[in-house]
């Protein structure tokens, strides 16, 4: 197993006291288990934790009127291998799915797979079903869009990524979860923490990292358009049918973020 260091901090200032769901801690099981925690809030606030409609855990605090900040640390361990691959893997027919994964067969907020229907068959439809057809629907994204932060907006979706040629991790997964479930192929967006082990150096600051996974053969594979290789040290936090579900941070009211840091890197 291979132990990764991970963790954030959030930086806020608000008006007046406002509540907020936090979804920064790693999902716990089989093959990735939480061995250290921390979580540091200053000043003070009541918190509680809860697992939602995907199994993902989220904690409910209240952001106090003035400036605050919120610091999660955590050792985790992961699986100390590549991403596995099975190019052999099948697509099942829709009547062969089980019942909890036709949710990622359907469109939804940004994963608009009925608008980018047409476009998905016509540069994949004559492909084989199953895992290479899901490749090839991450070489495309990778190749077709252009990376740079700060080009899409919380409204961005699919359809626009697909249109503007440009995005950031989440509009990557969110365009080739589009294709896949056009396909009849189930689709689910992962977000976490990603650390650069194996990769070469990499000047731009950590950041939370987003891919997607695909139901295939029985099981559900890890794909990643935006990078589009083979990582080790994945730490998943959260699944959902897209960003929507899973956003980091939900507040209910105006708050002013002023400063967010992302850590992950091997454990020493």
């Amino acid at each position: 197993m291979l132990s990764v260091d991970v963790g954030c901090t959030f930086a806020y200032e608000a008006a007046v006291p406002i509540p907020a769901v936090f979804v920064v801690r790693p999902t716990g099981g089989q093959l990735q288990r939480v061995q250290d925690e921390r979580w540091d809030t200053d000043p003070a606030a009541p918190y509680r934790d809860y697992a939602d409609l995907y199994g993902n855990v989220c904690r409910r605090s209240v952001l106090p009127a003035g400036r605050s900040a919120l610091r999660y640390d955590a050792r985790v361990t992961v699986p100390d291998e590549l991403d596995p691959v099975d190019p052999n893997a099948l697509q099942h027919p829709i009547d062969e799915l089980p019942d909890e994964v036709l949710l990622y067969t359907l469109p939804s907020r940004y994963c608009l797979s009925d608008l980018l229907a047409d476009e998905a068959w016509r540069r994949f439809g004559a492909l084989e079903p199953g895992w290479r057809r899901v490749q090839a629907i991450c070489d495309d994204v990778n190749g077709s869009l252009r990376f740079a932060y700060g080009s899409s907006s919380p409204a961005t979706t699919a359809a626009d990524v697909f249109a503007n040629g440009v995005g950031v991790c989440r509009d990557f997964a969110h365009l080739a979860i589009s294709y896949a479930r056009a396909l009849n192929v189930p689709a689910r967006y992962v977000f976490g923490y990603l650390p650069d082990i194996d990769v070469g150096p990499v000047d731009a600051p950590m950041d939370f990292c987003a891919w997607f996974e695909a139901y295939l053969g029985g099981r559900w594979w890890t794909f990643d358009p935006r990078n589009n290789q083979r990582r080790r040290g994945r730490v998943v936090i959260a699944r959902g049918r897209d960003a929507l579900d899973v956003a980091m941070v939900t507040t209910y009211g105006m708050a002013t973020l002023h400063d967010m840091v992302v850590r992950a890197d091997r454990s020493v």
